[in-house]
């Protein structure tokens, strides 16, 4: 029988609900319980998968092709347990699936109502598939007191009711601010929280609360007399050094063990917390450093970028050295007066990722030339790959080649894909149709060239499966051309028909990839494109 757990946030935004759920399972993780965690957010989007990186941060894509919340990436990164499409939904979806059974007749002439339509569907989301696990988590997106979250909201209260006894637990996550004028910590914003959700009919069993100062013991006391928990429930949860060091924190602070005593488990046992001992080892006693320039186009708000991130943190993880990571817009290099050597050069490694439009093409493609040509590791990711093989066809004489995505062009070395075959049979879109859930989405296989580089990174592989997230491809038709040139294409489909990954033998590392290796990246299991770019930086480092 599955257990869950309600994870709610009050007082503000951005508090870490998502890192929180994503520790807290790994903990439990850590003693031998089998758990899946599940994202439910109420914005009115089907998915984020048309939002811009400026609005929602990047979109998180799962082997079996849903586009979900970045959190999702949290929570395989510090469980390994892949992410699946039924551990995310947004109100969008829920209204979605209620309003075509509505059209179609499914309610039999019944009026359609937040209760109990809308709240039945979102309690049948949170059960679904469950039958094998021992934990449930299930985050709740926004803040209480939102509008779009009361629907979310009342689903728990009645789960709470219709479940068993000792089967649900809520932790409220909420702020305890510093006020440096009156030099105290304020509980009042957390009693407030605290009756909000209350007000909604749910009693927390658990808080965490999120400061940057220590939470002194009669704080603490204070907030378990007004919040009606015990004193042991109010869980400091104060900033962290790094992401990786919090499971071991809220461990140290009890996390795990008072949600375990709140379902009645007193005989858990003690966590295996070695590889995570590892991680923050490794992490805050590096050997040496690299500096990677990321040059994109949303660099504006790292989010954008959060599973990059992370991936190249897990690079230098697997090579034990510190990354520090350079922010380039590709606009930059685009500017008449712009000095590419003087920001590329100091770089151990120049890394180009995914996107979407013409903004910055040419600085990126910029980026590309001055790593072949200075023998700087290259990585190219999704777009990146795409403009590397510009950049190799404008080297081969085809001084107009571009991609159809930027607009008409005389040579189309990237263009849209309209089919593809999947396990399920051909897929095809129309170049003017919708844009949600129309890309090549998800795990695809890809085989690699024998002897290659790549298939080297991947111990001698010569079959792999990566997630994609895109809609445009490498034109094959320009494969000799850019052959020609020295860039190999050694990772095709299967049916050979499309580039997945391009190399040049010649250079010490220059990689180009049509997937997305950083979504499949783990603190304790580095992805081989990332471990082996980090590598070469640091080889890199000692040339300079």
């Amino acid at each position: 029988m599955a257990r869950y757990i309600f994870i709610t946030g009050g007082v503000v935004s951005s508090l870490g609900k998502g890192l929180m759920a994503a520790s807290l399972a790994a903990l439990l993780q850590a003693r031998g319980y089998k758990v899946r965690i599940r994202k439910f957010d109420p914005y009115l989007n089907v998915d984020p998968g048309t939002m811009s990186p400026y609005q929602h941060g990047e979109v998180y894509v799962t082997d079996d092709g849903a586009e979900t919340d970045l959190d999702l990436g949290h929570y395989e990164r510090f469980t390994g347990v892949s992410a699946r499409q039924s551990d995310n939904v947004t109100s969008g979806r829920v209204y979605q699936d209620i309003i075509t059974r509505e059209r179609r007749g499914d309610y039999l002439g019944a009026t359609v109502q937040v209760i109990p339509h809308v709240t039945d569907e979102i309690k049948a989301f949170a059960l679904a598939d469950t039958d094998d696990l021992d934990f449930v988590l299930c985050e709740i997106g926004g803040t209480v007191g939102d509008i779009e979250s009361l629907p979310f909201m009342e689903a728990i209260r009645q789960l709470r009711n219709e479940l068993e006894p000792f089967q649900t637990l809520s932790v409220h996550v909420t702020l305890v601010p510093y006020i440096a004028a009156a030099g105290e910590l304020k509980t009042k914003p957390t009693q407030h929280s605290v009756r909000e959700l209350a007000s909604l009919g749910i009693k927390p069993d658990v808080l965490l609360c999120r400061s940057e100062h220590e939470i002194p013991l009669g704080e603490r006391r204070k907030i378990a007399n007004f919040c009606n928990v015990r004193i042991e429930s109010v869980i400091p949860a104060l900033d962290a050094p790094s992401i990786y060091s919090v499971p071991l924190q809220y461990h140290q602070e009890g996390l795990d063990s008072e949600v375990l005593r709140g379902f009645g488990i007193t005989d858990a046992p003690e966590p295996d917390l070695s590889r995570w001992d590892d991680v923050t080892d490794r992490y805050f006693n590096p050997e040496g450093e690299v500096t990677i320039g990321v040059v994109g186009k949303y660099v504006g708000l790292q989010d954008a970028y959060k599973s990059l991130n992370e991936a190249l943190v897990h690079g230098g993880l697997a090579n034990r050295v510190k990354v520090n990571i350079q922010w380039i817009d590709a606009e930059v290099f685009e500017q008449e007066d712009a000095d590419i050597t003087a920001q590329l050069e100091p770089l151990h490694g120049i890394l180009v990722p995914g996107g979407f439009g013409e903004r910055g093409s040419e600085g990126k493609i910029a980026s590309v030339r001055f790593a072949r040509e200075r023998g700087v590791p290259f990585f190219g990711i999704c777009l990146g790959m795409q403009m590397a093989c510009v950049e190799s066809a404008r080297l081969a004489g085809h001084t107009s080649a571009s991609s159809t995505e930027f607009g008409e062009t005389d040579e189309p070395v990237v263009g849209i894909i309209t089919e593809w075959m999947t396990e399920e049979g051909l897929q095809e879109r129309e170049a003017g149709g919708d844009l949600g859930g129309t890309m090549r989405l998800g795990a695809y296989d890809a085989k690699l060239s024998a002897n290659s580089h790549v298939s080297t990174i991947y111990g001698g592989a010569t079959e792999i499966s990566e997630r994609h997230r895109h809609r445009y491809e490498v034109n094959g038709a320009y494969k000799d051309a850019l052959e020609e040139t020295g860039l190999i294409f050694s990772g095709m489909s299967p049916d050979g028909l499309l580039p997945e990954i391009v190399e040049r033998p010649d250079h010490p590392w220059f990689v180009g990839v049509q997937f997305h290796p950083e979504l499949k990246s783990r603190p304790f299991e580095p992805h081989p494109l990332f471990d082996g770019f980090i590598s070469a930086a640091l080889t890199q480092s000692r040339l300079v």
